[in-house]
C-alpha cells in the first residue's frame, strides 16, 4: 500500500470533546431572591469554555433580566433543560423533584449543609450526583476565594445593622444641635468573624460606639483596627478544630463569658449575635440578659438559622418581650440583598469552576480528590457518601503551649524586681540625656539652641498628636505627613549644592528619606483608592 492510498480520515487529528453545560436554575424557596450565577459571572463562565444554561427568569429576583444573561453568552432555557446540564450550580440546595430531573454522572454545586442533612447526602448518592457543597469549603488560605459562608456571613453582618437601625427609635451617630445634643447608640457585638467584623464595620462607619467580644484574643487587634472597643473576659480563650472551624466553649469559658454578656447587653442600645459553631447556635443571651435590658433595645441574632444565640428568639421571626426589647430571628438577611449577594455568591462559584478546570479554558470539568480543598467539599460521588472529609491540617491554628503554674508569691516578688529595675533604667536614661541636653546647649551658638528647641517641641507635640488620632484618620493623616514630606524634600533639594560637607550629607539624607515617604505614601493611597473603584 502506497502513501497514496492511505485514507486521509485516519490522518485527521480526533475532535475535541464537547464542552461541558452548566445549568443555573430558578430558586424555589419561598421568599428566595438569589440566583447563583448574574449575567458577570456567567461571561467567566463562558470564558471557561462551559455552555451555560440559565432558567428563564432565574434572576428577575435579583434584577438581572434574561436578556442580560443572552448578552452574556448564556442561553436562556425551560427549566427541565437547565436541571439536565452536566453542571447544576444552585443556592439551595434541590428539592427531591428536582433531584429527579438531574442526570445520573452529572456535578452539583450548591449549599447543601451535609452535617444536618444526612439524609439529602444519601438521596445525591444514590442517583449517583456529584455533589460538591459550597459550604463546606476547609478553612485554609487557598480556598477563601470559594468561601460561600464567608460570603454569606459578610452581607449578613452588613444587613443586620441596617436591620437594627430600622428598629432603634434613635439616631446612631451623635449629634449637636441648637436644640441640645444626643449621644450615640451603643452596639455590643458578639462574636469577630467575619459577620461580626462587618457588622462592627458597618457601625462603627453610622457613628456608633461599637465594643465587640470574641472568645479569640488574637481577634482583638482586628477589632481595635476598626474603630471598635476590644470586651476581654479573663481566662476565655477558645481553641480552633483541626478544619479551621471554631470549637465549642468549655464550662469554665462559658461561666466567663455569660457573666460578662450579662454586664455588656445592660447597657447596649443594640446587641449583635453572630456565634454559629458547625451549624449550631450557643446559648449567649438568656432571658434573663433581656429582661435587663433598655426598653427600645434591639437584639439582632444572625445565628437564628442555627436555633438562636438568644433564648427568645424565634427564626425567621420579630419578637418584641414585655419590657420592650425587639428580637430580630431574620434567616433571609442575604436575600434582602440580592443583587450584591448574587454577584459575590456568582463569584465563589466562578472560583470553583477555575479550579476544577485544569485544561486550558476547555469547559472540561476534572474533580481530583486527592486535592484536600476538593475532597473537602465533595459529599458524594458515584453512588458513595463521601462524607464526612477525613481533616485537613490547618497551620494557622497553632497548639497552644501547656500552662505554667507559678507560686503566686514568687510570682509576684519577680514582677516587683523586674519593675524596679525597669524604672531605675528609665531614671538612669532620663538623667543621662538631660545632661547631654544640657551640655549640647551650653556649648553651641545660638542659632543651634533656637533651632534645636523647635525640634525638641516638635518631637513633644507630634508625640501626643499621632497617638490621639482615632484608627479611622489614619488615611487624611498620611496625607498630611505627605505635604510636610514635600516640604523638607524642597528644603533638602535648596541645600544640596551647600559648599558644607555636613550640610551636604544631611541635605541627601533629607531628601533621601523625603521621597521614600512621599512616593510610598501615594502608592498606598492609589492601592487604597482602588478598592473604591467601580469595576467595568
Amino acid at each position: 500500500m502506497t502513501s497514496s492510498t492511505i485514507d486521509s480520515a485516519a490522518l485527521e487529528e480526533p475532535e475535541a470533546p464537547a464542552p461541558m453545560t452548566i445549568g443555573v436554575p430558578r430558586e424555589t424557596r419561598p421568599g428566595e431572591r438569589l440566583v447563583a450565577a448574574t449575567p458577570k459571572t456567567v461571561g467567566q463562565l463562558v470564558a471557561l469554555g462551559y455552555d451555560v444554561k440559565v432558567e428563564a427568569g432565574a434572576g428577575e429576583a435579583a434584577t438581572f433580566r434574561d436578556a442580560d444573561y443572552e448578552a452574556a453568552g448564556a442561553t436562556v432555557v425551560p427549566s427541565a433543560q437547565v436541571w439536565d446540564a452536566d453542571v447544576v450550580t444552585t443556592v439551595n440546595a434541590p428539592t427531591d423533584a428536582d433531584l429527579a430531573l438531574m442526570r445520573a454522572g452529572s456535578t452539583l454545586v450548591s449549599v447543601l449543609n451535609p452535617g444536618t442533612r444526612p439524609q439529602l447526602v444519601a438521596d445525591l448518592a444514590a442517583c449517583e450526583v456529584t455533589a460538591l457543597a459550597l459550604d463546606a469549603v476547609p478553612r485554609i488560605s487557598r480556598a477563601q476565594a470559594l468561601d460561600v459562608l464567608s460570603t454569606m456571613s459578610n452581607v449578613a453582618g452588613y444587613r443586620a445593622v441596617i436591620e437594627a437601625a430600622e428598629e432603634y427609635g434613635g439616631m446612631f451617630a451623635g449629634q449637636v444641635t441648637a436644640a441640645g445634643k444626643t449621644q450615640p447608640a451603643s452596639v455590643f457585638v458578639i462574636g469577630a468573624g467575619v459577620a461580626g467584623l462587618a457588622a462592627l464595620g458597618a457601625s462603627v462607619s453610622l457613628g456608633a460606639q461599637v465594643r465587640a467580644f470574641d472568645v479569640r484574643p488574637e481577634v482583638g487587634e482586628q477589632i481595635e483596627s476598626m474603630g471598635a472597643t476590644f470586651v476581654q473576659a479573663a481566662a476565655a480563650q477558645q481553641q480552633v478544630s483541626a478544619d479551621g472551624y471554631a470549637a465549642e466553649l468549655t464550662a469554665e469559658q462559658e461561666r466567663l463569658t455569660m457573666k460578662m454578656y450579662a454586664e455588656e447587653t445592660a447597657k447596649a442600645d443594640i446587641v449583635i449575635t453572630t456565634a454559629l459553631v458547625r451549624g449550631t447556635a450557643p446559648r449567649t443571651i438568656t432571658a434573663a440578659m433581656v429582661a435587663a435590658m433598655r426598653p427600645g433595645s434591639v437584639i439582632v441574632d444572625l445565628a437564628a438559622s442555627g436555633g438562636g444565640n438568644c433564648e427568645l428568639t424565634k427564626p425567621g421571626e420579630r419578637v418584641v418581650t414585655d419590657n420592650g426589647v425587639v428580637i430580630l430571628g431574620y434567616t433571609d438577611l442575604t436575600s434582602r440583598m440580592p443583587k450584591h449577594t448574587s454577584q459575590l455568591f456568582g463569584t465563589n462559584v466562578v472560583n470553583l469552576m477555575k479550579l476544577l478546570t485544569p485544561g486550558k479554558k476547555d469547559g472540561r470539568l476534572v474533580l481530583d480528590l486527592d486535592d484536600p480543598v476538593q475532597r473537602g467539599m465533595t459529599v458524594a460521588r458515584a453512588g458513595e457518601v463521601l462524607w464526612p472529609p477525613p481533616p485537613v491540617q490547618v497551620s494557622a491554628a497553632q497548639p497552644m503551649p501547656p500552662a505554667v503554674v507559678e507560686d503566686p508569691v514568687l510570682k509576684a516578688s519577680r514582677e516587683a524586681a523586674a519593675a524596679k529595675a525597669k524604672a531605675f533604667r528609665r531614671v538612669a536614661s532620663s538623667v543621662v540625656a538631660a545632661v547631654l541636653v544640657v551640655l549640647a546647649v551650653a556649648f553651641s551658638p545660638f542659632t543651634f539652641v533656637s533651632a534645636f528647641t523647635v525640634f525638641a517641641l516638635s518631637v513633644v507635640v507630634g508625640f501626643y498628636v499621632i497617638t490621639g488620632v482615632s484608627h479611622s484618620l489614619h488615611t487624611p493623616l498620611m496625607a498630611q505627613t505627605n505635604a510636610i514630606s514635600g516640604i523638607i524634600l524642597v528644603g533638602a533639594l535648596l541645600q544640596l549644592g551647600s559648599q558644607n560637607m555636613a550640610v551636604l550629607i544631611m541635605s541627601f539624607v533629607a531628601a533621601t528619606i523625603a521621597s521614600i515617604n512621599i512616593f510610598g505614601g501615594f502608592l498606598v493611597s492609589f492601592r487604597m483608592l482602588a478598592m473604591f473603584k467601580k469595576e467595568a
